[in-house]
C-alpha cells in the first residue's frame, strides 16, 4: 500500500482504566481513523492509570489531559493533521472560531 517513501504514521491514545475512559478513547480513535484513514498506518489504545489521557503521534505527545483538559475532537484532529498530513483540509472543522 505504501511505496516505502513515507514513514509510518502512528497514533496512540493512552487512557485511564480506573476512570473508565475507554469509551472516550475509542470514540476519539474512531474520529481519527475516519479522518486520517489514508495517512495513518496504526492507531492504538493503551490502558493506563492515574487519570491519564494522552494522545501521541509517532511517540510525540500532542495532547495531555493534565495540561490541556479533555480534548475537543477538532483540536486533536488539527494536532494530528499538522504532523501526518500538513496540507490536508479538515473541511467544516477548519472554520475559524468566533472570538
Amino acid at each position: 500500500m505504501t511505496d516505502g517513501t513515507t514513514a509510518p504514521q502512528r497514533v496512540q491514545i493512552e487512557y485511564c482504566t480506573q476512570c473508565r475512559w475507554l469509551p472516550r478513547a475509542a470514540w476519539l480513535a474512531q474520529e481519527l481513523l475516519t479522518t486520517f484513514e489514508a495517512e495513518l498506518t496504526e492507531l492504538s489504545l493503551k490502558p493506563g492509570t492515574g487519570g491519564v489521557f494522552v494522545v501521541r503521534v509517532n511517540d510525540e505527545v500532542v495532547w495531555d489531559r493534565r495540561e490541556q483538559g479533555f480534548p475537543e475532537p477538532t483540536a486533536v484532529k488539527k494536532a494530528v493533521r499538522d504532523r501526518v498530513a500538513p496540507g490536508k483540509s479538515l473541511g467544516h472543522s477548519e472554520k475559524p472560531s468566533a472570538s
